[in-house]
């Protein structure tokens, strides 16, 4: 049993939705994959430096290029699931469709701001996976010179994904404000704090059974 908010229904708005998800989901555990793994490294690192003088080589860069991986991977998960900072205070006070306006507006504003970022990013990315350039203008670590190009290439694909989802849920908006449904599908719902624990508490009833 989920703990989402996030209602479904046979549309092709909420299948298209819960097949991004799938892909959301995949990427945010590879983000928390990747916590673990460098858990272990520090582990590692700390060991070896305190016990054979031998610390893990290049520690601090592979930590940087790791901390994009579970720093971005995880930005359309937690869109979906409405987990970034909301003024829900604010919007709990509407109702109907001046909701869904305001969502819709929000939602746009953040699809305006994610499309300069994905340009941004990839042109960074185009810049430092130059291979043509000079050695010394290429992007790399300072201690063992790792490229920086593929950290660089997450950021770029977690924006594009984040793209995706900010479209689904401006379109999922539009639906709701058109239609004037109370309860629409594919977009976070707002819950009030006792909503919000008794979900959770069904859920772990659900998990436990």
């Amino acid at each position: 049993m989920t703990t989402s908010s996030v209602l479904s229904d046979h549309t092709e708005l909420s299948r298209f939705d819960r097949a991004l998800f799938r892909l959301e989901s995949t990427l945010n555990l590879l983000g928390g994959l990747t916590i673990f793994a460098l858990v272990g490294l520090a582990v590692v690192h700390v060991v070896s430096r305190k016990l054979l003088n031998a610390p893990v080589p290049g520690y601090v860069d592979w930590t940087e290029q790791f901390m994009a991986i579970f720093a971005f991977l995880g930005l359309a998960y937690t869109q979906r699931e409405g987990g970034h900072i909301r003024m829900d205070i604010l919007l709990s006070a509407l109702k109907g469709r001046r909701l869904w306006l305001a969502e819709w507006l929000s939602t746009l504003f953040m699809l305006l701001l994610t499309t300069a970022l994905i340009y941004g990013t990839y042109f960074h990315f185009a810049r430092s996976f130059d291979l043509n350039a000079p050695l010394f203008s290429r992007d790399s670590s300072i201690d063992i010179a790792l490229p920086l190009w593929p950290a660089k290439l997450v950021v770029t694909i977690s924006m594009c994904l984040l793209w995706l989802r900010l479209s689904l849920q401006l379109w999922a908006y539009g639906r709701a404000f058109i239609a004037g449904k109370n309860r629409p599908v594919a977009v976070p719902l707002i819950e009030t704090a006792a909503e919000a624990a008794n979900r959770e508490a069904h859920s772990v009833e659900g998990a436990d059974e």
